[in-house]
């Protein structure tokens, strides 16, 4: 025990010389770049996730962030060049994942160091949104072909992160017994249990499946003219977001025969806010330390929802308000994911704290002074793993029309800005997509155009009421 002990701490104070990533402030950095964002000024929050990027051996996340950041900018190549290295570290990832699941999960599994200093493989439903996003890129220069390969991709990422979950959470009861760990998280005296047992989080399969994505995957197949295959999507879409009246209403459809008429088949989909930040919050919990039970503070991630872009249910298309439909929460995801991740995350935190505890105690015993050294590093170090994809859109909405072809016009609530968005409909099937952060709406794509408004009262606050 004494020799793993301070194997755990020598690799700490290696970190802690090093000086990785346990110092780095995350979400301070994506603040200051969504706030940019949040303005219009694309170019400056490039500007700043550049130069808090200055390394050759660039993360997940900056790909992730990038690719996002482009998107708004309405460089959809640039966006999928970055998204492409962000899809390629995920298929390592699978790849390892698929060659040997057992390695995998005792790597991540270690108790000797702590999570925010391991290279950042991101959250299963960042994986998975990644490639939807990419199929919206595509889409947005209605490569449908394109669209359809991503969607692929989609579909088998979920089913490694599927087979991999249930064999990680298996061996995390298993650790947690034979550790002797009963804690839950709902036994954390402080801890925001209720942001974690909510109808929307409970409510969900798991955090990774996205209505969204399946629908989306449904409307790709339908206008490739493989009505079999985008039956299996429209009824996964309903089946993760079920009493979903367009849901239920694309699987009638898609029964019906083809019409006759030369109006396009429209699916807008607007995404706005910011995905949710991880934060770190200190909960003290008494744990067994060579033979008494000391009070010792761990520390655990929280989510903190996004408040940048104010909420709204209907958009204008030419003239005509219409209601939309969410398809997916990030937020909802996100702490699905963390509330999934907990009884793992408690047994590595307190085994990891009992190890450094007795070791300490043997430390202190000969050198008080390198004790004092020991329990500032831990301190340092032991903060929760604040990293996530923090430009990915929050919510998802989606209405869906029959337009014909030509010029239309979308409007934006004022609480977003109150945009107009000029459309040009010139396909059988086509997709629009529109982002909104904070009072700013962007279009990307060879269909879309935004005309900000001029009106002072358009002008929203970053705030939610």
């Amino acid at each position: 025990m004494a020799s793993r002990a301070l194997t755990a701490i020598a690799l700490s104070a290696v970190t802690l010389l090093s000086g990785c990533s346990a110092f780095r402030n995350y979400d301070s950095e994506l603040a200051q770049t969504n706030q940019q964002l949040a303005t219009g000024n694309v170019d400056a929050a490039l500007t700043l996730l550049e130069k808090n990027n200055t390394g050759e051996d660039k993360d997940l996340l900056y790909y992730f962030e990038k690719g996002e950041l482009l998107r708004a900018k309405g460089d959809l190549s640039g966006s999928q060049n970055a998204w492409t290295s962000a899809d390629q570290v995920v298929g390592k990832w699978e790849d390892s994942v698929k060659i040997d699941s057992a390695k995998y999960l005792a790597q991540f599994g270690s108790f000797l160091v702590n999570d925010k200093v391991r290279r950042y493989e991101g959250y299963d439903y960042e994986k998975v949104m990644l490639t939807t996003q990419m199929a919206l890129n595509l889409l947005a220069l209605n490569d449908f072909d394109g669209a359809r390969t991503a969607i692929k991709k989609t579909h088998e990422r979920e089913a490694v992160i599927a087979d991999l979950r249930d064999k990680e959470y298996l061996k995390s009861e298993e650790e947690a017994e034979k550790e002797g760990i009963t804690t839950q998280y709902k036994d954390l005296q402080g801890y925001p249990v209720a942001s974690l047992d909510a109808p929307e989080v409970v409510g969900l399969k798991n955090s990774y499946q996205s209505a969204f994505s399946h629908y989306l995957a449904g409307f790709v197949y339908e206008a490739l003219g493989e009505k079999d295959l985008a039956a299996p999507g429209y009824r996964k879409a309903a089946e993760l977001r079920p009493n979903t009246p367009l849901l239920e209403q694309a699987l009638k459809d898609l029964d019906k025969k083809g019409t006759k008429d030369e109006d396009s088949d429209i699916l807008i989909v607007v995404q706005s806010g910011l995905a949710p930040a991880r934060d770190s919050i200190r909960i003290p919990l008494p744990l067994p330390i060579s033979g008494s039970v000391v009070i010792t503070p761990l520390s655990f991630p929280v989510i903190k929802p996004d408040t940048s872009t104010a909420t709204f249910a209907q958009i204008g298309v030419d003239g005509q308000q219409l209601y939309l439909t969410q398809l997916n929460s990030t937020t909802a995801m996100s702490q699905r994911a963390l509330r999934d991740d907990m009884p793992g995350i408690i047994v590595r935190t307190t085994v990891r704290a009992v190890t450094r505890g007795v070791a300490q105690k043997k430390i202190n015993e000969t050198n008080p002074l390198a004790g004092l050294a020991v329990g500032i590093t831990s301190a340092v170090l032991e903060g929760a793993d604040t990293r996530t994809w923090r430009t990915l859109p929050d919510n998802t909405q989606v209405v869906r029309l029959r337009l014909k072809k030509g010029e239309h016009q979308v409007t934006l609530p004022n609480v977003v800005g109150g945009s107009t968005v000029k459309v040009t409909v010139d396909q059988r099937y086509q997709v629009i997509s529109l982002r909104a952060v904070g009072n700013q709406v962007f279009a990307s794509g060879v269909a879309a155009h935004v005309t900000p408004s001029a009106s002072p009262t358009a002008v929203a606050s970053l705030a939610k009421p």
